[in-house]
């Protein structure tokens, strides 16, 4: 009886080890697409550290209002470069795994925490700018060491900015006509809309045009049943108008109304960013 038990504890171990690797550790050593387990874990673990992040901020006198969320629009720019970087093969095993998702992002929201405790400490209320300026100069060193590679593709920068501007400023112009769009009056909510037009416009040249791959799961189902990635547009619309709906009406908490529109502008911008160097460089 104590082998046979002994002997089913080493099978369900083995069990246990064989999903975490295929689910968890593969997708990440072989940098493949998200699947369904992988998806619904960093979900649910991105809604947990918010939460997280809201009570850290509180208890450290930090307001999340609309500069904080401003101020850290260049970790997203530096974490997005950080990235192609590592697409570009710039970086070697195992080192690279820390800027592959998951793991690049608790890399960035470290650095991200610790230069806005820091600069917090040293600049006391005054921190913002070098808060921000940290941001930048993150930013700045990954695009010059991004910049030693050969531009293949320069026009799909200013291709990307315009479909994004052309979309998002056409929603916006029909706000006026369509009474229940009145959301799109703020200024944030204008600005994730055109983090995620410009997402979808740089997914649909990436897989229509340069035949790349789309790596999250519901998107890939519907770009394989549509047979082109132009669905983006309508999907993305079709979710996030309603999403950004019920926070105007329902979120009224400052502090979490602010982390979530800071979320939902990283979900956008952080893959507009990352695909259309991607695309620009070729890699």
């Amino acid at each position: 009886m104590i082998d046979d038990c002994g002997a089913k504890s080493v099978n369900e171990l083995s069990g246990l080890s064989a999903f975490i690797q295929r689910y968890y550790i593969d997708p990440i050593i072989y940098d493949t697409s998200y699947n369904p387990v992988d998806t619904i874990t960093w979900a649910l673990i991105l809604g947990l550290a918010v939460l997280g992040l809201i009570r850290l901020l509180g208890r450290s006198g930090i307001a999340v209002d609309g500069r904080l969320v401003a101020y850290t629009l260049p970790y997203i720019l530096a974490g997005s470069s950080l990235r192609v970087i590592e697409d570009a093969d710039m970086v070697a095993a195992p080192w690279r795994y820390l800027l592959i998702t998951p793991l690049i992002f608790f890399l960035v929201f470290l650095v991200t925490a610790a230069s806005l405790f820091i600069t917090r400490r040293i600049w006391k209320d005054g921190f913002h700018f070098p808060y921000a300026a940290i941001g930048f100069i993150w930013t700045a060193l990954n695009l010059a060491l991004l910049s030693s590679l050969e531009w293949q593709n320069l026009w799909v920068i200013p291709a990307v900015f315009v479909m994004g501007s052309g979309l998002a400023g056409g929603i916006i112009l029909l706000q006026r006509h369509i009474s229940w769009l009145g959301f799109l009056e703020d200024g944030f909510s204008r600005m994730i809309l055109y983090a995620h037009m410009l997402d979808a416009s740089s997914t649909y040249l990436g897989v229509d045009w340069f035949f790349y791959q789309e790596k999250h799961v519901l998107p890939t189902y519907l770009i394989d049943l549509a047979g082109t990635a132009a669905v983006m547009f309508p999907l993305k619309l079709a979710v996030l108008l309603p999403v950004l709906y019920m926070i105007d009406r329902s979120l009224q908490e400052p502090s979490l109304r602010n982390l979530t529109r800071l979320t939902l502008i990283t979900l956008g911008l952080a893959p507009a960013v990352r695909n259309t160097l991607r695309l620009a460089l070729g890699v």
